[in-house]
């Protein structure tokens, strides 16, 4: 499974962004997918998930009500929705695919990462 995140970019606070991730190799639906971000000196975290179906989510607590996960099974493409970006978002974002559900995904991680794309929140 290879995995290609981009939409990264400089966006004011209070501003938007649309991070996409493509997705070759093996059976796009038969996985799990999800964000994660890796800010500057700090540890990779969970940001989002989204069932193989699309029919269930999963958020951390610190984007929850401003980003939105969701998926085109038909476009072997996820896809992160960024508003109200504040500061503290900027980071790498990585996406990633794993054969579990939501859940154990951002409490363990995942089978196949893609290479990040970085986003940039200036004050």
């Amino acid at each position: 499974v290879q995995l290609q995140a981009s939409g990264g970019g400089l966006v004011q606070a209070g501003g938007s962004l649309r991070l996409s991730c493509a997705v070759s190799g093996r059976t796009f639906s038969s996985y799990s997918m999800g964000w994660f971000r890796q800010a500057p000196g700090k540890e990779r975290d969970f940001v989002a998930a989204v069932s193989w179906g699309g029919g269930s989510t999963y958020y951390a607590d610190s984007v929850k009500g401003r980003f939105t996960i969701f998926r085109d099974n038909a476009k072997n493409t996820v896809y992160l929705d960024m508003n109200s970006l504040k500061p503290e978002d900027t980071a790498v974002y990585f996406c990633a695919a794993d054969h579990r559900g939501t859940v154990p995904m951002a409490k363990y991680g995942a089978d196949y990462w893609g290479k990040g794309t970085l986003v940039t929140v200036s004050s």
